[in-house]
């Protein structure tokens, strides 16, 4: 199936390793134009170079109050266009809800909410019809995770900005979808693993309540969200959809 991917423009953050890179790179595949971002210039020049000649690597942090506006004029600079963009941000902090500090969650509100926030407003402005805005956000959405207090309080706060901006936008032919991912064969998942102090077994733990009993891989995860900014999917707004391998129960 042809997504209509060819030639449109999508500014991806937080894409220099994990899911953002892999939508980047599902994304460039089928055709598309990637403006890559991540706040590591090495690792966001490497993203890029990798990718190939359709995507353009620029160093920048959600937090930045300007760098809507500028992430949205490079992608037009150097690809003539700006089509949608897909906000993805690092993971908050571990940490227990008495353990968490102000510190970690006003740090955590800024770069996790108010940065994503400021991205999908000024997108949003900026779109024309058929223009879609992406957030990718957590199963923690629907169900907390323990020992991830701070994800837990912010992304489903980023889900209902979500709900509530495809409702305004909708006129305007303007998507804005989230995605939900679960356990993603990540190095932030990895690195969750291994909290639990025997990696493996956390891993094991996990898999045997997914019921495809398996770890989702980035490729996975990354197909799943260029459909989702594709024109294939012109029809589907204010969703929130699980990438989960089953392991939400809930409709």
């Amino acid at each position: 199936m042809d997504l209509g991917l060819r030639d449109r423009v999508y500014i991806v953050t937080g894409a220099s390793r994990g899911l953002g890179r892999a939508s980047a790179e599902a994304l460039a595949a089928d055709g598309a134009k990637v403006v890559v971002t991540g706040r590591d210039e090495k690792s966001v020049g490497e993203a890029a170079d990798a990718i190939g000649r359709n995507a353009f690597g620029v160093v920048a942090d959600n937090a930045d109050p300007g760098v809507a506006e500028r992430l949205i004029a490079v992608a037009r600079q150097r690809f003539g266009g700006f089509d949608g963009i897909l906000i993805s941000v690092g993971g908050p902090a571990p940490g227990l809800a008495l353990d968490t500090t102000d510190e970690q969650w006003l740090a955590s509100f800024d770069s996790v909410f108010l940065g994503a926030v400021r991205l999908a407003r000024r997108a949003a402005t900026e779109l024309g019809e058929g223009g879609v805005i992406g957030l990718v956000l957590s199963g923690s959405v629907y169900e907390p995770i323990r020992g991830l207090t701070i994800s837990n309080g912010l992304r489903p706060g980023l889900a209902g900005f979500a709900k509530s901006l495809a409702g305004e936008v909708g006129p305007r032919g303007i998507r804005v979808v989230g995605l939900l991912p679960a356990r993603i064969d990540t190095d932030r998942v990895r690195e969750l693993d291994a909290l639990a102090g025997d990696p493996a077994a956390a891993r094991a733990a996990h898999e045997a309540r997914i019921p495809l009993r398996r770890y989702g891989t980035p490729d996975e995860f990354g197909r799943t969200a260029a459909f989702m900014l594709s024109p294939a999917a012109s029809y589907l707004t204010g969703v929130m959809l699980p990438v989960d391998g089953g392991t939400r129960h809930g409709y």
